[in-house]
C-alpha cells in the first residue's frame, strides 16, 4: 500500500507531459519572422495558411454531406430491393395457391391465402412509405442548398 501511494505521489510532483500540437503550448518566435511566415502553420505533409485549412475543411464538409446523401440513397436502394423481393417471393406462393380451383383447396390453404394477401399488403405499404419518405428527403435538400452561401 506504502509503495502505491509513494508511486502516486511521485507522478503528480512531475509535470504533465505535453502533448504533440499544442498550439497553447508552443512558444511562437517572432523574431527575426515577418508576418507571413508567423501566419504559416506548418506540418509534415503541406504546408498552409490558417485561410486555406479553412477553405480545404469546408469542401471536405461539402463532400462528407455529398457522401451522407449517397449512402441514404443506397441505403434506400438496397431496403427496396430487398422489400420487392419479399414481395415478389409472396407472390409467387399467393400464385400457386390461386391456381388451385376452389372446390379442391382444404381450409388451411385457404388460410394461407388470406395470410399471404395481408403480408404482401403490409409490404406493399411499408415500401410506399420508404418511398414517400425518399422523396421527401431528394425535395428537401436541394432547398437547403439554395439557402447556403456560395463558398
Amino acid at each position: 500500500m506504502e509503495l502505491k501511494q509513494s508511486l502516486s505521489v511521485h507522478l503528480e510532483a512531475e509535470k504533465p507531459l505535453r502533448r504533440y500540437g499544442a498550439v497553447e503550448e508552443t512558444a511562437w518566435k517572432a523574431e527575426g519572422l515577418g508576418r507571413n511566415q508567423l501566419d504559416i502553420i506548418s506540418m509534415a505533409e503541406t504546408t498552409m495558411r490558417p485561410e486555406e485549412i479553412e477553405l480545404e475543411m469546408a469542401k471536405i464538409q461539402r463532400l462528407r454531406e455529398v457522401l451522407v446523401r449517397r449512402e441514404s440513397e443506397l441505403r434506400f436502394m438496397m431496403d427496396d430491393i430487398q422489400l420487392c423481393n419479399d414481395i415478389m417471393d409472396l407472390k409467387q406462393e399467393l400464385q400457386n395457391l390461386v391456381a388451385i380451383p376452389e372446390k379442391e383447396k382444404t381450409k388451411l390453404q385457404k388460410q394461407r391465402e388470406d395470410e399471404l394477401i395481408q403480408k404482401i399488403h403490409k409490404l406493399v405499404q411499408k415500401r410506399d412509405f420508404l418511398v414517400d419518405d425518399a422523396e421527401v428527403e431528394r425535395l428537401r435538400l436541394p432547398s437547403r442548398e439554395e439557402s447556403r452561401p456560395p463558398a
